[in-house]
């Protein structure tokens, strides 16, 4: 019996970088220069890499302050919504947002050691 692949987050797909792939892809579509199962296949393989890729590289930490407007836990998942925030790197620079989104999930995959 085969094992079956690892399943990763959807969640950068809607970052900068998701976007702009996933723009590319329907247009390679949509030109009929791609078939839709690889396009399938080109989006898990980019759930995998920028996963692992963030999870290895980035070592940079920082710090924020806000004010929570509204969270909530489902599957697994948390996100919150902060007003007002206050970031502030490891290397003391400082900056602002009005808004922010954060999504919050387990780095483990169920039965995951």
């Amino acid at each position: 019996m085969a094992a079956q692949p690892a399943q990763y987050y959807e969640l950068y797909r809607g970052s900068t970088i998701g976007d702009c792939l996933i723009d590319t892809i329907d247009e390679l579509i949509n030109d009929g220069r791609i078939e839709p199962q690889l396009a399938m296949k080109i989006l898990s393989n980019f759930d995998k890499t920028i996963s692992d890729v963030l999870a290895e590289k980035v070592k940079a930490r920082l710090t924020f302050k806000g004010h929570l407007e509204t969270y909530r836990f489902c599957d697994d998942v948390w996100t919150f919504l902060v007003k007002d925030v206050k970031f502030k790197t490891d290397t003391s620079s400082e900056f602002t947002a009005e808004k922010v989104k954060i999504v919050s999930c387990n780095s483990k995959r169920p039965g995951e050691v």
